[in-house]
């Protein structure tokens, strides 16, 4: 089994030629021999109809409905068939744990959560925690508590699944941080790549002062779960209308896995 993950769309809506770049991505998948692909930040029903378009060999689409699009911005795509999916909205967070943050953050937070794809004999979970624009992961910034929260609701609903989980996604979260290392402590979930995490974030993205991290991670609950090959995806500028382009700022996951 391969599985990928991929968040689709970090820069600005206006003037990021979206249908386009969802058309190339959904072109290098359906050139691939991947199985199923975790979409972050699919936004909008528009967002939705353009990547479903693009890969018509991903017959079955798994999300939960919500007013403007995909709960979450969460989309899963597979070829093979899906017997259900379940979506877990995180927690709110508490005034404590959200103290000192924009109120757009807070906002977002309230949105955040985990979707759940069952396959057979495996569960795909899906999930994108709220963006630390400080770029500063230690225990005193403001993001801190939040986070710890979200992963703590993300590590309870892994724990309460009782086939293997494969979950992958955006974390938001530096791997040097004592976030991950806690994370991965507390839940015992294993990372598919091991301790050779590159950057998942192209750095033209960035202000000149920050720095890249990796923050997109494909981690998996059951040693019975063989890794056989894992590589970052959409690494290089591809041709788009107007010239080559980064078709997302983050780079793309991609595992092969024998269950």
């Amino acid at each position: 089994m391969i599985v990928a993950s991929l968040n689709t769309r970090g820069m600005p809506l206006r003037g990021s030629r979206l249908g386009e770049r969802y058309a190339a991505i959904g072109a290098v998948f359906e050139a691939s021999d991947v199985d199923v692909v975790n979409f972050q930040e699919v936004l909008t029903y528009y967002h939705l109809r353009q990547l479903v378009r693009a890969m018509p060999s991903y017959r079955f689409a798994s999300y939960r409905r919500s007013a403007a699009g995909p709960a979450g911005g969460l989309l899963t795509l597979s070829r093979t068939p899906i017997a259900r999916t379940g979506y877990r909205r995180f927690p709110m967070p508490v005034a404590a744990d959200a103290a000192g943050l924009p109120r757009l953050s807070r906002l977002k937070a309230s949105l955040k959560g985990v979707l759940l794809t069952s396959l057979p004999g495996v569960t795909v979970a899906n999930t994108h925690l709220l963006a630390n624009f400080d770029g500063d992961w230690s225990e005193t910034n403001r993001y801190y508590r939040l986070h710890q929260g979200q992963l703590a609701a993300l590590g309870r609903t892994v724990a309460s699944i009782d086939v293997p989980v494969i979950l992958s996604g955006d974390f938001n979260i530096a791997r040097d941080s004592s976030l991950y290392g806690d994370f991965i402590r507390d839940t015992g979930l294993v990372d598919a790549f091991g301790a050779d995490c590159p950057p998942t974030f192209h750095a033209s993205y960035l202000h000149s002062n920050q720095t890249a991290h990796c923050i997109d991670f494909l981690l998996l609950s059951d040693p019975s779960i063989t890794i056989e090959a894992a590589q970052l995806t959409f690494t290089e500028q591809l041709p788009m209308p107007g010239g080559p382009d980064y078709l997302t700022d983050h780079l793309g996951l991609q595992v092969s896995l024998a269950l």
